[in-house]
């Protein structure tokens, strides 16, 4: 979308007056989303940098925490969990697109959700996105926690700590990424593109000497083991599990506003990723699971594929896995930062949040506030250092969101405002959003009892906090 003139109309405005009304979009070029006040965020990020956001978000954990963990629920058939969700994901990722470029605003989901479906429905997402990439980055320093521990382990370093090593890593490296933030989108942005190069580098090499290793190329014989072992329902509960795996498209989305020509970079970048991970993360299973089997893959928890690597290339090859798994949950967690904090922007830009939590920083041009609310109950969270939990809340708050993101889909195709003119429309859309948004609702029923309490109490927080606060505000530009 390259002229005002085809820009969605701007944000919203409180009736009563109590909140200011948030910013509205005076502009949006190739070069910068421009706010009424000159407040702007530049479109700093290329095609390359979206899909190192999504894919350096998405191919860390699916590939470094969760294989031990799903083969141990699933077995070898964790393979299909992974192509599931990597399904239910490319459902959501396509309607996300078209709503993406006719809104390419930061906040991603919420933003579409809030024009499509009203006020309440939008502030009830935008804040469930913020809190579910709060939970989504927590999961991921933790896992970042668990590898660091065992490179210092492996390198024969011993540490007395104060507090558990996994959590202490976690949160030191946390408060890194965040400050990190502070400094530039561009910078974080050079960050992800290096890291993300130099791990597909190490991977590709890794999954294609195991994969001719598991085909028997090499003739070592693979573990034979009966392909759903514990039979169909823990494929699905399992994809539910991993489904934080995906989350990465999203992010994409929430950084809307500043990706370069976003009409044909923002599909791409999408779409893209969602395939890219796909491919890599089925391939890791039937790797691993080749390489050991899943009950002994299972034993050795997050950290499995270190084990994998070393009984291909040896001690060698267990550090080179252990230095990708570090990159990996790096890069996850910092996007999973970025986009959080673009969230809460995007939210105060609507007054849906107080407007102090908008403000942008002059000489940086980040939201640093933003990032403060995104980064500081990350640090929280890494305390608790449950993996599965923080994982399935994550999910759990997505797939609400991916969900309304096919319905709101629905909507804007419905009422087809004057505004609306994407530069990309979903192929067969009534099918591809439908069964969209009931793969995003039903997967949710195959998660953990604690994980969907979670869930829905952060929902009614959200509601909350809409009846507390914004259900004042008008939202200039709905479709409703």
């Amino acid at each position: 979308m390259d002229s005002a003139e085809n820009a969605p109309p701007p944000s919203g405005e409180n009736r009563a007056g109590e909140a200011p009304s948030s910013t509205e979009v005076g502009e949006t070029t190739d070069e910068a989303t421009v706010h009424e006040e000159g407040v702007q965020l530049e479109r700093t990020i290329g095609l390359v940098g979206g899909l190192a956001v999504g894919v350096g978000t998405m191919i860390g954990a699916g590939i470094f925490v969760f294989p031990g963990i799903a083969a141990g629920r699933a077995g070898p058939a964790a393979a299909a969990s992974y192509a599931i969700g990597g399904v239910i994901a490319l459902l959501v990722a396509l309607p996300a697109s078209e709503l993406a470029t006719a809104m390419p605003r930061s906040g991603g989901g919420y933003y579409f959700i809030s024009r499509a479906l009203g006020t309440m429905a939008g502030a009830m997402v935008g804040i469930s996105l913020w809190l579910g990439l709060v939970f989504a980055s927590a999961f991921y320093l933790v896992g970042f926690g668990s590898y660091a521990v065992e490179l210092l382990a492996r390198a024969g370093v011993t540490i007395a700590w104060p507090v558990p090593p996994t959590t202490a890593l976690g949160f030191v490296f946390g408060a890194l990424l965040t400050g990190m933030s502070f400094t530039g989108t561009e910078n974080t942005a050079k960050l992800q593109n290096g890291v993300v190069a130099l791990l597909l580098v190490i991977l590709s090499l890794f999954l294609g000497y195991g994969g001719l290793d598991a085909l028997g190329v090499f003739g070592r014989a693979s573990t034979p083991e009966t392909f759903a072992p514990f039979g169909t329902t823990p494929i699905v509960t399992t994809a539910a599990l991993v489904f934080t795996s995906y989350l990465g498209f999203a992010q994409i989305a929430t950084i809307a506003g500043e990706i370069k020509k976003p009409g044909r970079n923002l599909p791409l970048a999408m779409v893209g990723s969602v395939i890219l991970v796909t491919v890599f993360y089925v391939a890791t299973i039937f790797v691993a699971t080749s390489a050991f089997g899943s009950k002994r893959l299972a034993s050795f928890g997050e950290t499995a594929m270190v084990e994998v690597a070393g009984s291909f290339f040896g001690p060698i090859g267990a550090i080179a896995i252990l230095a990708a798994g570090l990159l990996a949950t790096v890069s996850s967690a910092n996007a999973s930062i970025m986009s959080s904090s673009r969230a809460v922007y995007a939210l105060s830009r609507d007054a849906l949040l107080p407007k102090k939590a908008g403000a942008v920083n002059l000489e940086y041009g980040t939201p640093h506030v933003a990032l403060t609310m995104a980064g500081v109950p990350v640090l929280l969270l890494v305390a608790s250092g449950r993996t599965a939990v923080l994982a399935e809340v994550a999910s759990f708050l997505h797939l609400v969101m991916y969900g309304l993101i096919c319905v709101a889909l629905f909507q804007m195709r419905r009422n087809s405002p004057e505004w609306y003119d994407p530069d990309f429309r979903v192929p067969a859309y009534p099918l591809v959003a439908g069964v969209g948004a009931v793969a995003s609702f039903g997967l949710i029923a195959f998660m953990q009892s604690l994980s969907q309490i979670i869930g829905v109490v952060l929902m009614v927080v959200a509601a909350g906090w809409y009846f507390y606060y914004a259900r004042d505000v008008e939202l200039k530009g709905c479709s409703r």
